[in-house]
């Protein structure tokens, strides 16, 4: 397929009739969806529904069956995870996966891996360009975890920080990728009141810091409705609803299919 048209050049995201079949099972059924840039958007819907297959379709765990993925115009379909990583995509995950025995610095810095100039042989043999760019690494990472209050902890091994900060963490690592496009794989999972309030003042902040687009999936309504600008709700696979997120949580579809189960 072709590049977008210029006309769409506001456009961040396009997917178009995306499709997945898993033997017999349809788990995403010619989705369409447009995200624009610098948007908060969030696709919801009831556990089941093929929010995680869509992002595992867009990072390139998956591939789709059919239909094709557009990222600022150019044409994502089917690339491996790293090919979609350096085109400009970076996730989270609703289970934290972080670098456990690592320090918080080693793990914003493994994110920078996609951006090094230096061989393989260099980084062995420890040529001077191994030396000078480990040093913008480290200073590149010092840098992201002051944004986000963690920079006093730059030596802690991650699995010792407390929940909230190791959410923090893994955005910090994914947006060391520079990515165009955040996607956050329910980032208020396991959160009490208080983190959830700071986690969309995080959110907020990222999307005008960064200038990034975000598309999250996400449970907890308070934080879609607080943040999130347009929605779409998947039901079995999908596209139940699309719109601004007032006139989508008033559906009576969503109602009934989602916030009523």
């Amino acid at each position: 397929m072709t590049d977008i048209a210029k006309n769409e050049n506001d456009i961040m995201l396009e997917v178009r009739e995306l499709s997945i079949q898993f033997g017999g099972l349809r788990a995403v059924d010619e989705l369409n969806m447009k995200v624009k840039k610098h948007a908060l958007y969030g696709l919801i819907g009831p556990n089941g529904a093929g929010k995680t297959t869509v992002f595992n379709m867009l990072t390139g765990v998956y591939k789709p069956t059919t239909g094709a993925i557009f990222l600022d115009g150019a044409n994502i379909t089917g690339k491996s995870p790293v090919e979609i990583n350096k085109s400009g995509i970076a996730r989270t995950f609703q289970n934290i996966r972080l670098f456990k025995g690592m320090s918080v610095l080693d793990n914003v810095k493994i994110g920078m891996h996609n951006q090094v100039k230096y061989t393989a042989i260099e980084g062995i043999l420890r040529f001077p360009r191994y030396f000078k760019e480990e040093k913008m690494m480290n200073a590149k990472a010092e840098e992201l975890l002051a944004v986000f209050g963690l920079e006093n902890e730059k030596d802690t091994l991650s699995q010792n920080l407390p929940y909230g900060k190791q959410r923090k963490l893994e955005i910090a690592r994914a947006l060391a990728t520079n990515p165009k496009l955040l996607l956050l794989d329910e980032p208020a999972a396991g959160m009490n009141p208080n983190e959830t309030a700071e986690l969309m003042n995080t959110i907020r902040f990222v999307r005008e810091e960064f200038n990034m687009t975000i598309l999250l999936i996400e449970h907890d309504m308070k934080l879609v409705s607080g943040i999130c600008e347009e929605l779409t709700v998947l039901n079995f696979g999908q596209e139940l609803c699309q719109g601004e997120t007032s006139a989508v949580l008033n559906d009576p579809k969503v109602i009934t299919a989602y916030l009523g189960e």
